[in-house]
Parts: C-alpha cells; structure tokens; sequence
C-alpha cells in the first residue's frame, strides 16, 4: 500500500505580509498608498506542501511556529490543504516568522523577515519522525533557522537515503558568509539541490548557473538546478546540461515562485519523469505562481497544470 504522505516537508513555515505593487520605495516620511495588502501563508516547506496539495500529492509539515494567532493561521491553512500536521511544533515565548513582503512595479521584492519559531527547529525532528519513510525528504530555508545544523542534517539525510528516500535541499541566504564549508558536508547526502541564482552567486562568487551548479556537484550533489526567475533555470547532473527558458504569464507578484518551481520539479520526480520533463513542470508551476498575490494563491491545480503544458511548449535553450 503507498504511503498517504510520499513527501515530508521540513524547513520554514513562515506568515507572510503582502502589499500589492507600488510604484516606487516610499521616501523617508513618505505615505504610499497600495491597492490591496494580504495575509498569506509562506515558508518553503510550507508553500511546497501547499503547492503539491494543489497537484494532489499529499505531505507532512515539520516545522515550528509560535503560540500565538500567527501560528494558527498557519497551522489551520495547512490543514485547509489536507496536509499532515502534526510534525509542527508550537512555542510559547517565540513569535511565529514574519516576512513583509515590499513589491515594486517592474523591480524585484524587497523581505524584511522575522525568523522567530523558525529558529529552533533541529534536525532532530526530522529524525524522529515515525512510519513509512517518504519518497522525497524536502528541506527549505537551509540557512535561515539557527537550530538546524549542515552536519546534523547530513546524517538525517544518509539515513534516509539508505532507505531509498529522495533528498531535495533548498536553501535561504541572509547575507554573506562562509556557506560553501557546510555545503562541503551536506550536499554529498543531497540528491537534488535547488538554490537560485542569486544565492548561488553569494555563496560561490561565480557569474553564470553552469559555473555556479559545477562548483555545487563538485562539493557532491547529484544534480543541481539553479532557478533564475525570469531567466528560466538551469540544470547539471553527471549526465545532463540543460539551460530553459520560461513560460510567458503576467507577472503580478514573484513571492512564491522558486517554491512552485520545486514542488513542480518534485511532482516530475515522483511521476518518473525525466530530468528536462521535471524541469518543465517546475517552471510551468513557477510561472503559474507569480500571477497572483501570494505565495500559493496562483498556483495551478492538477487539470490546470495538465492543460496549460498542452498548450505551450518550454524553450531548451542549451542542452548537452
């Protein structure tokens, strides 16, 4: 019998707050007026879970949030989904995280986040969790939760790698520092790595996605895919090259969007699909994303996805 949650999500569950687009960044004194300002769920495993609900994949949640109306938001929005629960812990003297979410006409988002619960989540939790291991183990916001450990998180994944799990890592960079020497732990226990462009250029001081995905395989990923928004992605295995372009939709808001893009990438996983397939899906669920407010609210359901690749085809840009 399959297993009811064939992901587990873990990482950062986050409540977003998201103002519609303005035309510029208010002055210092100035009051800009925006048309609309939403209460969103966010956090990469939340949004993933959320985002492969829409496709009817099925996940469990493990992450922390606070006690406080914040955390039960997120808590009962996941549940709205149909997704597992109950790996979320809640804290009593840590607010939930927070993210504002500043959007400017034809310029990318501005965050200022508070990492509050997400702070203390460990890899321990994921280590405790209990019945059938899933076929994909996702973890996003590497690097944005003090409490999670590269070397600790290394373990949990060779463990659950020798039980024929799939590892997908993601990750969240806040500013510079020495990544490369916790990655130089992880990523040979990671079978896909999925950063975007601008967190692969601060954490390896290269220029183009085929230098930066290289320089990530060689410290031991199997295969990475750099996401680069509007500039498509680009993948590296030992075996495969690809650069893709994207699908043309109106862009209202990016909050979300690499995070559509992997739950995408991991439904081509668990259908067997082919590595430019999964690329594929990952970008028409991205594209898919960034045509609402929100983190999850565009994001297609099954029989919309379905339709939309019969309708139009993803450029190969490169391919080896």
């Amino acid at each position: 019998m399959d297993d009811p949650c064939p992901v587990l999500c873990a990482g950062i569950i986050v409540v977003d707050h998201v103002a519609a687009p303005i035309h510029h960044l208010p002055q210092s004194g100035e009051l800009l007026l925006t048309d609309d300002c939403q209460l969103h769920i966010g956090g990469c495993a939340a949004n993933v879970s959320i985002d492969l609900a829409k496709l009817g994949i099925k996940s469990k949640v493990l992450g922390t949030v606070g006690s406080d109306l914040f955390g039960t938001f997120a808590v009962e929005t996941l549940e709205k989904y149909g997704i597992e629960t109950s790996g979320i812990d809640r804290c009593e003297k840590t607010p939930t995280s927070q993210t504002l979410v500043v959007n400017v006409r034809g310029d990318d988002r501005r965050f200022i986040h508070l990492p509050g619960a997400n702070n203390l989540f460990s890899a321990t939790r994921i280590s405790e969790t209990s019945g059938n291991p899933p076929r994909v183990l996702y973890v996003g916001g590497m690097f944005l939760m003090d409490g999670l450990k590269a070397a600790e998180l290394a373990t949990v994944f060779r463990r659950f790698r020798e039980k024929g799990t799939i590892t997908v890592l993601d990750v969240v960079t806040p500013g510079p520092k020495d990544y490369l020497s916790e990655l130089f732990l992880l990523l040979p226990e990671t079978d896909y790595f999925l950063p975007n462009e601008d967190e692969a250029k601060l954490m390896t001081r290269l220029i183009t996605p085929k230098e930066q995905a290289r320089k990530f395989h060689d410290l031991g990923a199997q295969a990475v895919i750099i996401t680069r928004g509007r500039g498509g992605a680009a993948y590296l295995s030992d075996r495969d090259f690809l650069e893709v372009g994207t699908f043309p939709v109106e862009y209202v808001d990016g909050t979300g969007g690499g995070d559509a893009f992997v739950a995408g990438f991991i439904a081509g996983l668990l259908a067997e699909k082919n590595p430019l397939d999964c690329l594929t899906w990952g970008s028409a669920l991205g594209a898919s994303c960034v045509r609402k407010m929100g983190a999850t609210e565009g994001v297609f359901h099954g029989d919309e996805l379905a339709r939309f690749l019969g309708e139009h085809r993803l450029e190969v840009v490169k391919a080896r």
